[in-house]
Order: C-alpha cells, then sequence, then structure tokens
C-alpha cells in the first residue's frame, strides 16, 4: 500500500440561476477540486464562490478547462487547433488564476475536462499546445493527464510536473482509455466498487478493464466526478476506504 495519494474532483460546475453537484457534501473528503472555468459550466460568481469553498476546506484548486460547449457540457468533439488549444486554455486558466489569487489562494493545477481531456490524451499536438500554455502562465503549475497518455508526456517534455490521473467511477478500455460515455458499464455507480477500485489504485494494483482484462495504470490521482448524482456520498465512500487502508489522502504537493 502506498503511503499517499491524492483524491481530486471537478467542481463548480453550476451556472447562473441553473446548479449542478453537490460541492459542499463533496469538499470535506477530497484533497483537489478542479473548479470549472465557464467554458462547459462555471461562472465568474460560481468561480469565486468555489474557490472560497475550497480554501475554507484545504482542498488544493486547480483549473478545470474545456472547449468552448456550455450546452453541450464540455463532452463533445470540437475540431480546434493548437493554436486554439492553447489561447483557450491561456484564457481559462489565467481567469481562475486571478480570482484564486484575489483570495489569497496560489493556483495549484490544471486539468482539462470531458472532450478536451481524452482528445488530449490521444492527439500529441493537441497536448503539446496545452501543456506550453500552462509552462508559459505559470511553470510551477502541475498538469493533471489521462494516466499513461499524451497529456503527461507532454507536460514532461516542457518541463512541467504532471500528475497521472486514474478514475475510480469510469471504466476502462484495454488500452487504457476510458470507456465512452453511453456505452454498458462506462460509468460506474456502485459506491463499495468504486472505493474498491481506488483502494487498488492507492495500492498500485490492476483492476478490472471492461472485458476483465488486468490493467495496471499509474495512479498519481485519484478522480471522482462530482456532477453524478449523490456525488457527495460517492466522495465519502472513497475516502473511508483509503482512511481504513492508512493511505493518506493529500494534495501531491501538500
Amino acid at each position: 500500500m502506498r503511503a499517499a495519494i491524492d483524491l481530486n474532483c471537478d467542481l463548480g460546475e453550476s451556472f447562473g440561476a441553473w446548479t449542478m453537484g453537490e460541492d459542499e457534501a463533496v469538499l470535506p473528503h477530497v484533497s483537489s477540486a478542479n473548479v470549472a472555468c465557464g467554458f462547459h459550466a462555471g461562472d465568474p460568481t460560481v468561480m469565486r464562490r468555489t474557490v472560497a469553498l475550497a480554501k475554507a476546506y484545504g482542498a488544493a484548486v486547480g483549473a478545470h478547462l474545456s472547449l468552448p460547449d456550455l450546452q453541450g457540457f464540455g463532452r463533445r468533439e470540437m475540431r480546434v487547433s493548437p493554436d486554439e488549444a492553447y489561447d483557450f486554455t491561456l484564457y481559462q486558466v489565467g481567469a481562475l488564476a486571478a480570482i484564486a489569487r484575489a483570495q489569497g489562494v496560489d493556483l495549484a493545477h490544471v486539468k482539462p475536462h470531458g472532450a478536451l481531456y481524452n482528445m488530449a490524451a490521444r492527439d500529441r499536438a493537441l497536448a503539446d499546445a496545452i501543456a506550453h500554455a500552462v509552462h508559459d502562465l505559470d511553470p510551477s503549475l502541475l498538469l493533471f493527464g489521462l494516466s499513461g497518455s499524451a497529456l503527461p508526456a507532454a507536460g514532461d517534455a516542457v518541463g512541467l510536473a504532471v500528475a497521472h490521473e486514474v478514475f475510480a467511477d469510469r471504466a476502462y478500455r484495454t488500452d487504457g482509455s476510458l470507456a465512452p460515455r453511453g456505452t454498458a458499464g462506462a460509468v460506474i455507480d456502485d459506491p463499495a466498487l468504486a472505493a474498491a477500485r481506488a483502494a487498488a489504485f492507492a495500492a498500485g494494483e490492476p483492476v478490472a478493464a471492461v472485458d476483465g482484462t488486468p490493467l495496471r495504470l499509474r495512479a498519481d490521482t485519484v478522480c471522482v466526478h462530482g456532477d453524478r448524482a449523490g456525488a457527495g456520498a460517492f466522495a465519502r465512500a472513497l475516502r473511508g476506504r483509503l482512511d481504513a487502508l492508512g493511505v493518506v489522502v493529500r494534495a501531491p504537493r501538500a
């Protein structure tokens, strides 16, 4: 069993009068908060409130950037050039960094969302553009990306510290990519199963891919989604399992 691991969650995904997620119920159980930056969800007021909540609970604050797709919640692929990806990465991360700085919070990390996350996992040119934008803005930022994929490799190449991310509540294909949403078993709704997978990742043990093949992944940070029903209970179950095993849950640089 490893001594420590990060537990992160995507938060701040409300917008205007529309509320999504259970941010205040999730935050006591996670060590890193990925705050939506307005392109797939969130708005300046929600961003400010979410940073304040994360600060109150002692969670590291990261920018959760997306393709410009509010209507599709950032989960629809779009054809974007590396230059466009560079620009909207700077725009979103810079906006959250300013909001965080105004509250005395240093931005800790950057994590793409949804379709952009999966595109950057396999498209090295897109991954390079994101990594360069993050580095040009602040080379001390940590870049989160799908474990073993193009995005952490791109971060390594420009000198960023990276965190290889795994998912407790998503299923994997045998190549280490996430099973597409909408396919059978892609989203894990059983908290006990998700907690068992989080514990396996923390221990460096393999988890089963969708076809049953054992899959061993580097796990620096474990994600649980904040936009699911019962997100607070889900996060509590994961944290409880890790605590029971003696695993220290903390942000990568805590």
